[in-house]
């Protein structure tokens, strides 16, 4: 297979030198107990980034109201703008006014877009949050680095998002929040999967996918003991992380492949070691990790996709999918109040529909090619939405109902987005090597968070007209689809080093060319 040439090296002295990959797959184990335990420990990171990305499905939504001192026929208690025609006085908020930032500040009629403005915030800061916490965890920071620091300042964010005394500084948290919670799910998965053989990754990613549907799946439990106060519910979710970044984090290990390309190789053999030995296994004393080409001191510590042709255009194919697919993904999530059934089994639904997707993401990780799989899933979820606009619901109380048809499409399309975005993370991960892996996954979910950041405003739009925002959510996913069409395969590929061995190694023949060009120009 290309890019495992020359893997093994003989220095003389019995000494053997070979690549981490190599040390895990021949001498480690692929997925042994402390990777398992590893696995496990940091994909419960995943459970508060899940809840602290998708609180706002209760904080900021919009709740019953009634009619207090007017006439039965004007009595339109849940329709979104039937209290705009009565006058202050004469209706009132059925759960109190400090259950939801929407009452508390009377964000409806020509103030309803205000309601959108936070979420919209919160995932602008994870878009800049996940460019500079991700360029971090790639240089001088470290994977394990990065997740105690991002797990530590979306704690205390999410504390002080609770003090908010207007809409304009609870935007400005949750964009703090955003930026702050960027780094957790980023590093996490890439400290998972750069510690396992290259035939669990998949499964490894979907690993950290299931803790954060648990997340969702746990946060209406949260939320209804606490739905008379928003803030109540900020409170508590800001103690997981906390106590996860004391009592957790700190028994966990760095990334060996990332000590190795920062040239602290004695480390990472180490970590290796140790993982063997809890394995069940012994390596040999002669083997050492073989130093990445071009060694540290080089350019392997400074190569940059944007300055790297074949790099960039990758990126930027993988960006223009990921925004199609965050936009879809986090727009059904938030769209859920607007379906007509109760807000807290709609949720439940919702979250219980990511269990599949994540069980059957894993799955088909095993045998599938990645591009054929996330396709698939893109399409499947552009055809449910098309059909929820079918079986729409009513928004007027003269016709409003229930619909479970409609319903049960939106679980579909949401399953089947869930499937995708899942997939792509993995793809991301398989597509870059480790010099500027944790920068490339961090900036797919800038591009995730460019659509998410779009989505709460297209839910607000939705209040209105619930067809157009369900034909905006299929002709999105339909198109995140094409990009895919012209990035590589990487199934069962190897996870390289440096992006000079990956290139080296994917195109052998049009690497040589460079070479010869290069020695004739010097000669």
């Amino acid at each position: 297979m290309a890019g495992e040439e020359d893997s093994r090296t003989d220095t003389g002295g019995g000494t053997i030198e070979l690549a981490v990959d190599d040390i895990i797959e021949d001498h480690v184990g692929s997925f042994g107990l402390m990777q398992v335990v590893q696995v496990l420990l940091l994909s419960i990171a995943r459970v508060f980034d899940s809840q602290i990305t998708l609180v706002t499905i209760f904080s900021d939504a919009q709740p019953s109201w009634k009619c207090t001192g007017c006439s039965p026929d004007q009595d339109t208690s849940s329709s979104s703008t039937g209290m705009c025609g009565i006058k202050d006085g004469d209706w009132k908020w059925v759960g109190g006014d400090k259950s939801s930032t929407v009452s508390e500040w009377g964000l409806i009629c020509d103030r309803k877009f205000r309601a959108g403005l936070p979420a919209s915030m919160f995932f602008i800061g994870c878009i800049i949050g996940s460019g500079v916490l991700g360029r971090l965890a790639d240089t001088f920071l470290g994977r394990k680095k990065a997740v105690v620091l991002t797990c530590l300042m979306t704690s205390v964010t999410a504390f002080l998002t609770s003090l908010s005394p207007n809409i304009w500084v609870y935007a400005g948290f949750r964009f703090l929040g955003g930026f702050s919670r960027a780094g957790v799910g980023i590093c996490s998965l890439v400290l998972s999967t750069e510690t396992v053989g290259r035939k669990w990754r998949g499964q490894v990613g979907q690993c950290g996918f299931f803790f954060f549907t648990m997340g969702f799946l746990s946060l209406p439990l949260v939320a209804y003991p606490t739905r008379t106060s928003w803030r109540k519910l900020y409170r508590i979710l800001s103690l997981p992380p906390l106590l996860y970044s004391l009592l957790v984090l700190p028994f966990l290990s760095e990334s060996p492949r990332w000590l190795a390309i920062r040239g602290r190789r004695e480390e990472a053999l180490r970590i290796l070691k140790n993982y063997a030995k809890w394995n069940g296994n012994k390596m040999p004393t002669n083997v050492t990790i073989k130093p990445p080409l071009p060694p540290p001191s080089s350019s392997s510590t400074s190569e940059n996709i944007w300055t790297t042709r074949w790099a960039a255009r990758r990126m930027v194919l993988i960006m223009t999918t990921a925004f199609g697919i965050g936009l879809v993904y986090y727009g059904i999530q938030l769209n859920v109040e607007n379906l007509n059934f109760n807000l807290y089994l709609t949720v439940a639904i919702n979250a219980l529909m990511e269990i599949p997707a994540v069980f059957f993401g894993g799955l088909f990780l095993s045998f599938m090619n990645r591009r054929v799989l996330f396709s698939s899933m893109a399409v499947m979820s552009a055809i449910a939405c098309a059909v929820c606009i079918r079986f729409k619901g009513g928004n007027d109380e003269k016709e409003k109902k229930h619909s479970w048809p409609q319903m049960a499409s939106e679980a579909v399309g949401f399953m089947a987005a869930s499937t995708a975005y899942n997939v792509l993370y993995i793809y991301c991960v398989e597509l870059f090597p480790t010099n500027v892996r944790n920068f490339a996954v961090s900036m797919l979910r800038q591009a995730l968070m460019l659509g998410a950041a779009i989505a709460p405003e297209l839910v607000v739009l939705g209040r209105v007209s619930p067809s157009s925002l369900f034909i905006i959510f299929a002709a999105f996913s339909l198109l995140s689809a094409f990009p895919t069409i012209w990035l590589p395969e990487t199934r069962n590929s190897p996870l390289y080093e440096t992006l000079d061995q990956q290139h080296k190694a994917e195109n052998p023949e049009r690497h040589q060319e460079l070479v010869e060009i290069t020695s004739t120009t010097s000669s």
